[in-house]
Order: structure tokens, then C-alpha cells, then sequence
């Protein structure tokens, strides 16, 4: 069995060894033991904006595949990752220490059990108190609470119908489930867009809470900024979602039972 791992990178030679420390004793590990029968044979892609404190030199050092992306954006960092990726299921972490990164094996065997399609960890409910700042809680207070009212109608049907973390990059999924999304965003947002984008095409989506820790290296996202990007996001795909409909080419909300299926 093939999996793949991306991490999106800027600047973050302070976690990124550890990060990928702490994924590959795990996997190897889990090889060990919860994958005995099948080990799982990890590629690991960081997808790295043109770092300048030694990223990429410190992942390739430690085995990772690095993808120089010049273009700019979370989003477009890791939609560079899903095109190279080999493995039939997809992980992502950030590059800061701040997922837990021994989980990811764990996500990997709850999937194929659970024969889900889309995994993603939800940092709020276990949430420690200095792992996120006041404005970064509002934030994704504010950012769940709209998911819920301008898509509450396109969620009705679907599988899964509420999002408790809308803005975690700690993902698990079946690399054939991206064939059924419509991924557009190139920013912050993109960790909203493809839980929304899994939950509406039917596919088997869960969140499963995990721990969140506080960051190695200097913060890159500011909390009011790139937060007012991410409403305007959710505006423009409400809209982009209200054509769909009036084009004739209706969500297919109910069709959980058709959704991709890979090898177990």
C-alpha cells in the first residue's frame, strides 16, 4: 500500500525536522504493528514558497521529496502536492510542529476501517489554551458559524452536515477523492473549501479531534486578515454554488454510497 504525505512549506527550519522526525518513527512504528500484514509505503512531498532559512535543504536532508512552488499560497502549495503525489491516500501537515504528526498512521487505519473518504483532525475540541490566540479563536468561531448559514441548504442532504474545525490542514484522504472536487482556491481558504467540497459531493467525510500545539518559528498568518479573506471566499463559492443549481448541474448531495473507493 502507497500513501503519501504533503507539508506545505515557508521558512519553517525550526519544525520542519521534528515534524518530519516525529512522522517517519511513527510510520515505522505503525509498519510494526498496525500495518503488519500491508505495511505502508510513505512518500513524503514538501512543497516548499522558495524558503531562505534552509527548509528544503533540512527536508531533503532527511529523505523528503522537496517541490520548489514560486507561485504564491497555502492553497496553491498544496494542490501542487496532490498533482505529484503517487500514493493511493493523501495526508497533509504543516511544516511548524504544530499537528501531531504520530497521528497520521492512526488517521490512515481509521479510514480504511471506517471506509471513509475524507479525514480531517478537529483542533478545537481538545484545544489547550496557549496552542491558539483569542483572535485565532474568534476567527474560526466566526468562519464555522457562516459555513453554517450561507451552506446550510447545499449540507442538507449530505452525509456529514456540520463542520467543527473548517480551518485544520490535518487531512487523511483517498487520493481518488479529489477527482470529485472543485478546488479553486489558492489561499488560507482552500482548508475550508475541500472539507465543504467533500461534505457536498457525497462523499464519507469525519472529523475526529486531536491535539493542536503551539508552533515552532515566528506565526505567518494574521488573524484579521487572512480571516476577512476567508468570508470572501465563502461568499464567492456560496454564489459559484447557486449556479451550479441554476445550471442544471445539481450537487449530487445524496450520493454517499457512489463515493471513491480505493484499495483497503
Amino acid at each position: 500500500m502507497r500513501a503519501t504525505l504533503v507539508i506545505p512549506t515557508l521558512n519553517e527550519a525550526e519544525g520542519i525536522g521534528r515534524t518530519l522526525a516525529t512522522f517517519r518513527a511513527a510510520a515505522e512504528e505503525a509498519n510494526r504493528s498496525l500495518f503488519l500484514k500491508s505495511p505502508v509505503e510513505w512518500e513524503i512531498l514538501v512543497v516548499d514558497g522558495a524558503s531562505t532559512d534552509g527548509t528544503a535543504e533540512i527536508a531533503t536532508r532527511l529523505g523528503a521529496k522537496v517541490i520548489l512552488e514560486k507561485r504564491k499560497g497555502y492553497g496553491r502549495a498544496y494542490k501542487t502536492g496532490f498533482e505529484q503525489a503517487t500514493g493511493d491516500y493523501v495526508a497533509t501537515l504543516d511544516g511548524d510542529g504544530t499537528y501531531p504528526a504520530e497521528m497520521v498512521p492512526w488517521f490512515l487505519l481509521h479510514l480504511l476501517h471506517h471506509q471513509k473518504d475524507f479525514l480531517t483532525g478537529d483542533r478545537l475540541t481538545y484545544l489547550a489554551p496557549k496552542s491558539m490566540t483569542t483572535e485565532h479563536r474568534i476567527g474560526n468561531f466566526m468562519l464555522n458559524f457562516l459555513i453554517g448559514v450561507f451552506f446550510h441548504s447545499c449540507l442538507q442532504g449530505a452525509p456529514a452536515r456540520i463542520l467543527v474545525d473548517s480551518q485544520s490542514g490535518f487531512w487523511v484522504f483517498r487520493r481518488t477523492a479529489l477527482a470529485s472536487m472543485r478546488l479553486t482556491s489558492d489561499g488560507m481558504a482552500l482548508s475550508e473549501e475541500i472539507k465543504l467540497e467533500a461534505m457536498i459531493r457525497g462523499l464519507k467525510f469525519e472529523e475526529v479531534p486531536i491535539h493542536y500545539a503551539e508552533r515552532w518559528g515566528r506565526p505567518k498568518l494574521s488573524s484579521w486578515r487572512d480571516g476577512l479573506h476567508n468570508m470572501t471566499f465563502l461568499v464567492r463559492k456560496r454564489f459559484q454554488m447557486s449556479q451550479e443549481n441554476r445550471l442544471a448541474r445539481r450537487v449530487p448531495v445524496a450520493k454517499a454510497s457512489s463515493s471513491p473507493q480505493g484499495p483497503a
